[in-house]
């Protein structure tokens, strides 16, 4: 691995109702022909943290920024039709601020963002806009999220 200078929140893209973890993912994953689970650490619709690659191992979780990130998965985002739906519960949210503030400390120089901000900037205007985004991962904006989060302390 590289130096981290990502951090990066993803979504399962599954419905609020289906409380998966780290072995039902990594399942999904190696159906794909992955080698492990692609994220490093997924939280559960309980605010459960689970690990899953260490973080010394490359993840498989977006194109491109794999070798100088960590992932983390908050389990849900869509809705039962499979539009994107930010449906987080208060619990994920706690616990992600929570891994956050221990990662932001072990990296400091790493951004923090959504899956979607790392979509290519189509129009070269130099900001991801919604109209670029690949997926809508995880459907909330991180970055503004983190933002509000710090200044609340």
């Amino acid at each position: 691995m590289n130096r981290i200078s990502l951090l990066v929140v993803h979504c399962s893209a599954t419905p609020a109702n289906r409380d998966i973890g780290v072995t039902e993912i990594r399942a999904m994953h190696k159906a794909r022909g992955w080698r492990d689970i692609g994220y490093h650490y997924v939280i559960r619709r309980d605010g459960t943290l689970e690990k899953g690659r260490a973080d010394t191992v490359m993840g498989a979780h977006v194109a491109g920024h794999n070798a100088n990130s960590l992932g983390i998965c908050l389990v849900g985002g869509v809705k039962p039709d499979m539009t994107a739906e930010t449906n987080f519960t208060a619990e994920q949210y706690a616990a992600l601020e929570q891994l956050l503030d221990t990662l932001a400390a072990r990296h400091p120089a790493a951004r923090i963002c959504g899956h979607r901000d790392l979509s290519p900037d189509r129009n070269g205007n130099g900001k991801v806009e919604p109209g670029e985004w690949v997926k809508a991962c995880p459907t909330f904006d991180v970055a503004s999220w983190w933002t509000e989060r710090k200044g609340a302390r």
